[in-house]
């Protein structure tokens, strides 16, 4: 028996497809994407899309589920379930585990939970250098053919300049994208904030902006001379995105990320020593903010990315120079997303690809399209479902959200993977 999504406002970026359309799906694939009314009833289950959105499932290049080591604060089945619940039919996580993915051994590990937990596609990104200590360089052929589709030593940044460039060469070789956590740690030093009037008010040190933009040069300039692919995450300065503007603009192959913290907060947020607002990089400026928005709208800035980062309290309530960086975003990233489409900032062809699509065509993975004979993993969203952040009912094993309490209009209502529904809100019943 077959599944009809039916007459669901399809937006496809890379089908440049905006329109209501009806979905056939068998055998776990889009057999047919046709004008509402074209395809008959008879033998197939049948979803009422009419009042929401359908588009191809959403993709995280960038999150940390913990596992293994650190289980206490997500699993890969957890972290899926939060993924599933905010849109996601697939996640690349990243390989700061204990011990680190710089091993066939532990990503084939990932693989094999991930499919235990049958929620969404899980890509592992496997470690620039062993154990991500920036001295010698893991063995990637190894990694990719366990099934690594990046390397990176997100996290800690790769401080040797000739160790970077040999990462790059020797990925460029594997058609592998370097993922470049960049960050001078010199300039660093034992700051906990952005350095700027706020942190001077607090008394707490503080990380300047150039901290980020010295390394991103740095690493643009090492990408243009091998000619690899470099994936900038989590870009959170004016000047980052600059640098990056540029660097495209000189043909290097450059691709970049934020995330919706950088676009949703300032550094204002961490008043009241609010550990969730404590991450690395740190909340920047207003005027930071405004470059970050301008950089998705222009292209500079190809994806939106979580970079889902759970903690449990043992790391978050504490004095605020001790919590750890990070905050979870699986669940609200879809809801954060949509201001930028409510603001005018994008449109939602324009969000649906920096979600779904550039995440897909940077890792060179499945996905990002409803293409017929593609596998059918679609994200089914209702942008007039208002609802506030509740952290305790969240998926995720965590709770470090600075969002708890706000407002947001968009939620998805349903996630499926090859087919199959992983995710379905409750108070929605589709099937007919």
């Amino acid at each position: 028996m077959g599944l009809l999504l039916r007459g669901g406002l399809v937006i496809d970026p890379a089908q440049a497809l905006e329109a209501a359309r009806d979905i056939l799906i068998e055998d776990g694939r889009l057999m047919a994407l046709v004008a509402p009314g074209s395809v008959t009833e008879a033998g197939h289950r049948v979803i009422e899309a009419a009042d929401f959105v359908v588009c191809p499932g959403l993709i995280d290049m960038h999150t940390h589920l913990r596992e293994p080591g650190q289980e206490y604060k997500e699993t890969i089945a957890t972290g899926g379930q939060a993924a599933a619940a905010g849109g996601f039919t697939a996640i690349a996580c990243m390989p700061n585990t204990i011990p680190v993915n710089d091993s066939a051994t532990v990503t084939r590990f990932i693989l094999e939970k991930a499919a235990q937990a049958k929620g969404p596609r899980v890509y592992p990104v496997a470690a620039i250098s062993q154990g991500s200590r920036g001295e010698v360089l893991a063995e990637y052929g190894e990694l990719k053919a366990a099934g690594a589709v990046a390397l990176s030593d997100d996290g800690r940044p790769v401080s040797n300049s000739q160790l970077m460039r040999r990462a790059l060469e020797y990925a460029h070789t594997f058609d592998l994208p370097i993922i470049s956590h960049s960050e001078d740690l010199a300039l660093t030093g034992n700051g906990v904030m952005h350095e700027g009037i706020v942190s001077l008010q607090m008394g707490l040190r503080g990380i300047p902006a150039a901290a980020e933009e010295t390394a991103i040069f740095r690493d643009v300039a090492l990408a243009r001379l091998t000619g690899a692919r470099l994936h900038i995450a989590h870009v959170s300065t004016a000047g980052s995105v600059e640098i990056i503007r540029q660097a495209k603009a000189a043909g290097t192959q450059v691709t970049a990320e934020t995330a919706p913290h950088y676009f949703s907060l300032t550094d204002e947020a961490v008043r009241g020593f609010n550990t969730n607002a404590k991450m690395s990089p740190p909340l920047r400026t207003a005027t930071d903010v405004a470059a970050i928005k301008k950089g998705l709208a222009d292209g500079t800035l190809d994806c939106i990315a979580t970079d889902h980062a759970p903690h449990s309290s043992l790391e978050k309530e504490v004095e605020f120079d001790q919590a750890a960086n990070g905050i979870i975003g699986l669940e609200t990233a879809l809801g954060l997303s949509l201001n930028l489409v409510w603001e005018g900032v994008l449109t939602l062809s324009q969000m649906v690809a920096k979600l779904s699509a550039n995440p897909a065509r940077i890792l060179r993975v499945p996905g990002g399209t409803l293409q017929v004979g593609k596998p059918a993993d679609i994200s089914v969203i209702d942008l007039n479902h208002a609802w506030t952040v509740d952290v305790q009912q969240f998926k995720s094993k965590s709770r470090n959200c600075p969002f708890h309490g706000w407002q947001l209009t968009g939620k998805p209502v349903l996630t499926m993977v090859g087919g199959e529904i992983i995710y379905k809100l409750k108070e929605l019943i589709f099937m007919l």
